[in-house]
């Protein structure tokens, strides 16, 4: 599966400006299967939903599966949503026939007041897309990996993120941790640019699951990049050294 990821400078509260940009940078692209946007990617990450939330049955949505139809490939991103009179990050997976899927971010940022306005998720949410079985995740998540746990039931795992410069280097420990953690692939997308509180140098990255760089983009420019992965080899390897066998059992309880 061939995916690309749109490592892009958003624009704050502009949501007209960011899905053109987008466009633009998609229509550049090779062919892919799949193509990939940060968190929020219409606004940047904007803890006061009241100003940025579009509806269920947004605008955006209807661009993300116009381009999925034009591209023939699945298009992923999180956008700040409303729905039943709640506030919710949502990561969407819509794929070319415009059917899509939907994850809340199960893990909101208290550190930032995400959690004073917005709606945490419940549900894990994996996909299915060209043979590979997808977790959805959002930014924050990736620092929970009790969550992530791979229980036999994907092949590679989504990060969208806005996670800022100055905590980088954990970004890109923790993507290869899940890799190899998890016997998968990683694809963890973010900004670059500024917004007004924070920078961000993307460091977007697809993380094969040997926790090898299988594809990066440039940090701190705007740019897309393309990787490939490929699921007979991870099938082979998982075969050969079974380690996810041997995993711990549990069963994740809410509190």
């Amino acid at each position: 599966m061939k995916i690309s990821l749109l490592q892009t400078d958003i624009r704050w509260k502009d949501p007209r400006a960011n899905r053109r940009r987008a466009e633009e940078l998609i229509s550049d692209l090779p062919a892919a299967d799949l193509i990939v946007l940060p968190e929020m990617f219409t606004t940047g990450f904007c803890t006061d939903p009241t100003e940025t939330a579009e509806p269920a049955d947004s605008e955006t949505l209807a661009w993300m599966r116009s381009v999925a139809a034009a591209r023939n490939a699945a298009v992923g991103g999180s956008v700040a949503t409303e729905a039943d009179g709640r506030y919710y990050n949502r990561f969407y997976f819509v794929k070319p026939d415009g059917s899509y899927a939907t994850y809340d971010k199960r893990h909101l940022f208290s550190f930032a007041g995400e959690d004073k306005r917005y709606t945490a998720g419940t549900e894990r949410v994996v996909v299915e897309h060209c043979g590979f079985r997808i977790l959805l995740q959002v930014c924050y998540d990736l620092r929970f990996p009790v969550f992530a746990r791979n229980r036999g039931d994907y092949d590679m795992i989504l990060y969208v993120a806005n996670w800022p410069t100055v905590r980088i280097s954990a970004w890109n420990a923790l993507l290869r941790a899940r890799a190899v953690e998890n016997q998968c692939y990683v694809a963890g997308v973010n900004r670059t640019g500024d917004d007004p509180a924070l920078a961000y140098d993307g460091s977007s990255a697809l993380i094969g699951f040997l926790g090898e760089t299988v594809a990066a983009a440039t940090p701190g420019r705007e740019e897309a990049v393309q990787g490939e992965a490929d699921l007979k080899a991870l099938e082979a390897f998982r075969a050969k050294f079974p380690a996810l066998r041997d995993a711990d059992a549990f069963t994740l309880i809410e509190s």
